[in-house]
């Protein structure tokens, strides 16, 4: 994966310029880069391209242009690239209505530990969840996650051998069967697994 860089992002004067063309392109991107699992969580699969986008558009929000301030969204959002042997993710939980989704979220305290990959007959590879800081709470979890699925060397093999790639989640309160991933979905995340 190519690295983001102080000197490879745009100035927001550029930014402003290209956002509406750059947010396009990556909206456009995302479509086979989601997956759903079950009605209320979804994975958004994270790479340089999203990620990029993700720091440009909270520089322009907080107006941030001074050196330190760029260098502390590099240092937050940099780690969701992956490093060519694995995913990353966002998982949200969503849930409409704020008084389901507060009561869902006090059931599914341990959700983002409980989310997995499979290839093809392998064991699943569980998530590891929230490397940057703890998201939940003794009372609830949050309903955003950062999830990193690290594959094995002959995982990685057989998905470029078109092994089929499915996704599931087996919390005691929202419990997803294997679920097979779209082969579109499925091409777009082999491309991040660049390392042999």
């Amino acid at each position: 994966m190519p690295k983001i860089t102080r000197d490879s992002l745009m100035t927001l004067e550029a930014y402003s310029k290209a956002r509406q063309e750059f947010r396009a392109k990556v909206m456009a991107h995302k479509k086979n880069r989601k997956v759903h699992l079950g009605e209320n969580v979804t994975l958004i699969f994270e790479d340089e391209l999203t990620v990029r986008y993700q720091i440009q558009e909270m520089l322009r929000v907080e107006k941030i242009f001074d050196e330190e301030g760029i260098i502390d969204e590099l240092d937050s959002y940099g780690p969701l690239v992956p490093d060519g042997t694995n995913w990353k993710a966002t998982m949200m939980i969503e849930y409409p209505d704020p008084i389901e989704r507060a009561a869902k979220l006090a059931e599914l305290i341990g959700i983002e530990d409980r989310v997995w990959v499979k290839v093809n007959g392998s064991d699943p590879v569980y998530a590891i969840a929230d490397e940057d800081l703890e998201r939940e709470t003794e009372e609830k979890t949050s309903s955003i996650h950062f999830l990193r699925f690290e594959l094995a060397p002959d995982m990685i093999k057989a998905l470029r051998r078109d092994a089929p790639l499915s996704m599931g989640i087996d919390h005691r309160a929202y419990e997803v069967p294997a679920e097979e991933v779209a082969e579109a979905v499925r091409n777009a995340l082999v491309k991040d697994l660049t390392v042999d």
